[in-house]
């Protein structure tokens, strides 16, 4: 897999024994916008959620004028007083009702919610110029269409520019990068139709005005199969579930609530997320000492094989359309049965009061936690090996992501926070899987190492080491920014 550009310089990187290109980015490319989006007079973003939001004024202040950058939202929508905050405006043609806006860009970027896009297509569909440019951030809406027998219409170009990281560090990140040139969030890039030939410089244009450090190729279907599946396991539902079932564990076996949640849940999205994002996951295992590396072997071994069997079985239902069927689903009954919040209960609670007393150095680096968290992150990136996925796109998905974009947030506001206040998508995604990870890890993972009568097989750690992933990893992390994302 390669592509071509005209406008951009494009380099190769190594990762284990393949090779894949690249576009560096930096505000330094920011003159050559204009003639990569050449025949783009308006660009179009259609929604104002976390991505929506991020991504309208990420575009609006790199193309600083030399493109027009206007906000679509449905008639009467709650958000156009936030978008109207933010500078967009009726009366400069910057803010708009969506199917008007649609109708009068020449590139659409499409980031209202998955039902909704399962709803309106049709009517999106039909509001699109022929030669126009139809762009996603998430490749949703694909599968909805294959499960249904339909295609995207065929006189448009159909593009995709996927930030791997949420809306607010996708916006927090390139704030950052007006100090720290390269500061942003990594990107992917796919392109499923190119009519006007333009469709890879428009893309690649796209993700450098967003900010992407580096954006690198993908599929439209190789996106969405592992990113729905990523946050169904490791990105989301499994850190959930993770770090309920460890701290019910360690509340069990005789530490106080405060405790529990600091060697659980703090010592997840603290010291080890950190470490893995400057030193991969082997750096974090040789930071342990000969005591530590023991226990992370044994919890690594124990919850790996449940981490293999879940990822596969939510790799499955991603794939034969039944998850995203479920989605659009519970999108016609939200409205009856809207989502609760998780984050009245006991541990969430406790959670609250650890952060307000947090001091950073002092949050322990359990080698029983790093253990079952790593053995479950790398089952992912084995499933999304087996399933034939780039590199790249599995480190992103499966660490990278993880560690630079998500888990700070939890860090800073909460595993609750996150589950409670992500895209609708992600949220039906964690409620369904999370108590999944929480239960098998309870039940098989944990009993297994306390079992004295017979010592959990290490077989799954055996080839930890010697993984082709902590040698991508590493080239990963020199194309990362050198600060890390700042949350207010």
């Amino acid at each position: 897999m390669d592509f071509e550009t005209a406008v951009f310089d494009k380099e190769y990187i190594t990762l284990g024994d393949r090779r894949e290109a690249i576009i560096r980015g930096g505000r330094h490319l920011f003159d050559r916008l204009p003639r990569a989006f050449d025949g783009v007079n308006q660009i179009g973003v259609i929604g104002w959620g976390p991505q929506g939001s991020a991504q309208a004024q990420n575009l609006r202040d790199s193309l600083n004028g030399a493109i027009k950058v206007t906000v679509g939202l449905r008639s009467g929508s709650g958000s156009f007083d936030q978008a109207r905050a933010a500078g967009f405006r009726e009366e400069d043609g910057t803010l708009g009702e969506m199917f008007e806006v649609i109708r009068a860009s020449d590139l659409v970027i499409l980031l209202i919610s998955d039902a909704a896009q399962a709803e309106l297509y049709d009517q999106i569909f039909a509001a699109l110029r022929p030669g126009t440019t139809l762009g996603f951030s998430h490749g949703f809406l694909l599968g909805h269409l294959t499960a249904a027998g339909k295609q995207f219409p065929a006189e448009v170009d159909v593009i995709a520019v996927c930030p791997k990281g949420m809306g607010a560090s996708v916006r927090a990140l390139y704030v950052q990068g007006k100090e720290v040139n390269g500061a942003g969030i990594n990107a992917s890039f796919a392109v499923q139709q190119d009519v006007t030939g333009h469709a890879t410089d428009r893309a690649l244009a796209w993700s450098i005005a967003l900010g992407a450090p580096y954006t690198f190729q993908t599929t439209l279907r190789s996106e969405y199969l592992s990113d729905l599946s990523g946050e169904r396991a490791m990105l989301l539902a499994g850190v959930h579930g993770i770090v309920e079932s460890l701290y019910r564990r360690y509340r069990d076996h005789g530490m106080s609530d405060e405790n529990a949640f600091r060697h659980s849940t703090e010592s997840v999205t603290g010291p080890i997320s950190k470490i893995i994002s400057k030193d991969g996951l082997d750096g974090l295992y040789r930071r342990l000492d000969s005591d530590g590396r023991a226990v992370f072997a044994q919890a690594y071994s124990a919850a790996y094989p449940v981490g293999v069997e879940l990822t596969h079985e939510i790799y499955d239902e991603v794939l034969s359309g039944n998850e995203i069927n479920s989605v659009v689903l519970a999108g016609q009954r939200l409205a009856r049965f809207p989502m609760g919040k998780i984050d009245q209960a006991d541990m969430w609670q406790v959670g609250q009061k650890v952060r307000a007393d947090r001091v950073e150095n002092d949050i322990p680096l359990d080698p029983f936690t790093a253990g079952v968290f790593c053995g479950v992150m790398m089952a992912q990136v084995d499933v999304l090996l087996e399933r034939g996925h780039p590199y790249s796109e599995i480190a992103n998905e499966s660490v990278i992501e993880a560690v630079d974009s998500l888990n700070p947030y939890m860090h800073a506001r909460g595993v609750a926070y996150m589950v409670d206040n992500c895209s609708t998508t992600a949220r039906l995604g964690a409620r369904k899987w999370a108590p999944r990870f929480d239960y098998l890890l309870t039940q098989q993972a944990y009993p297994a190492v306390d079992n004295e009568q017979q010592a959990v097989d290490t077989k799954p750690f055996e080839a930890f080491e010697g993984h082709v992933i902590h040698q991508v990893l590493r080239v990963c992390a020199e194309l990362r920014p050198s600060v890390d994302i700042f949350v207010e």
